[in-house]
C-alpha cells in the first residue's frame, strides 16, 4: 500500500483557506489535521473539530516535548500541528490535508519527509473583498481587519515558497482548480499553470 501525501493550504487571513480545506476533505476524503492554538475559539468554532484549544502553558509544554511537527506564533497566539496523528494516517495510506500559515509550511518543507508534499497558497480576488471578508467575521471593530490588512502585506511576500498560488474569487471554480491539480500531481499528468497571472494579480495587491 503506497503512503499517503501531505496538501497544505496557506493563506493571509480572510483568503477563504479554512472552507477550501472543509470542502477537499468532505469531496476527497483527506484527513484534516487539527491544529492546536492558545486563541479563544470563534463563536462558530468547536473544540477538538475546528482546532484543539489549549492554554500558553500546556502549548509550551508540547514544545518542549518535540510534540509538534510545525508550529508558528501568529497574531499573538500559538498555533501547531502534533506529529503523532499525522505519521498514523499517511502510513495507513490517507492523504493529510493542513490549514496553517507560511512559517509551519516552511518548518514541514524544511525537514524533507519522503512523503510527497504539495503545496498551495490562495490568495483574495483584491484588497477591497479581503477587507470586506475580514470586516464580516465576528470582529468586535475594524481594528483588527485593519491589523490584518497590515499583516497581508507582509504575508503575501511567501507566495513564491509554494507549488501552486490560486485566486479565491469563487469558491467553486477555486475549489475544482485546487482539485484537478492535486488530482494531475497524484496521477503525474502534465500541469498548465499561469505564473505571470499569479505575478500580475500579486503586483494588484500590493500596489
Amino acid at each position: 500500500m503506497s503512503e499517503g501525501i501531505m496538501i497544505i493550504l496557506s493563506s493571509p487571513s480572510g483568503a477563504g483557506k479554512t472552507t477550501l480545506v472543509k470542502l477537499l476533505s468532505e469531496r476527497k476524503g483527506f484527513v484534516t489535521s487539527v491544529s492546536h492554538t492558545t486563541r479563544t475559539p470563534r463563536s462558530n468554532e468547536v473544540d477538538g473539530k475546528d482546532y484543539h484549544f489549549i492554554s500558553n502553558e500546556k502549548f509550551k509544554k508540547m514544545i518542549n516535548n518535540s510534540e509538534f511537527l510545525e508550529f508558528a506564533k501568529v497574531f499573538k497566539n500559538f498555533y501547531g500541528t502534533t506529529k503523532s496523528n499525522i505519521f498514523e494516517e499517511l502510513n495507513k495510506g490517507n492523504n493529510v490535508i493542513f490549514d496553517i500559515d507560511w512559517q509551519g509550511t516552511n518548518q514541514i518543507i524544511s525537514q524533507k519527509f519522503k512523503n510527497k508534499l504539495l503545496t498551495f497558497f490562495i490568495l483574495p480576488p483584491s484588497r477591497k473583498e479581503l477587507f470586506k471578508r475580514l470586516s464580516n467575521r465576528d470582529m468586535k471593530d475594524k481594528l483588527i481587519a485593519e491589523e490584518r490588512m497590515k499583516q497581508f502585506d507582509k504575508d503575501v511576500l511567501h507566495w513564491k515558497d509554494y507549488n501552486y498560488v490560486i485566486i479565491n474569487n469563487e469558491l467553486e471554480v477555486c475549489y475544482k482548480q485546487i482539485s484537478n491539480y492535486i488530482d494531475c500531481e497524484i496521477n503525474q499528468k502534465k500541469i498548465t499553470y499561469d505564473k505571470d497571472l499569479i505575478k500580475n494579480h500579486i503586483k494588484k495587491l500590493t500596489s
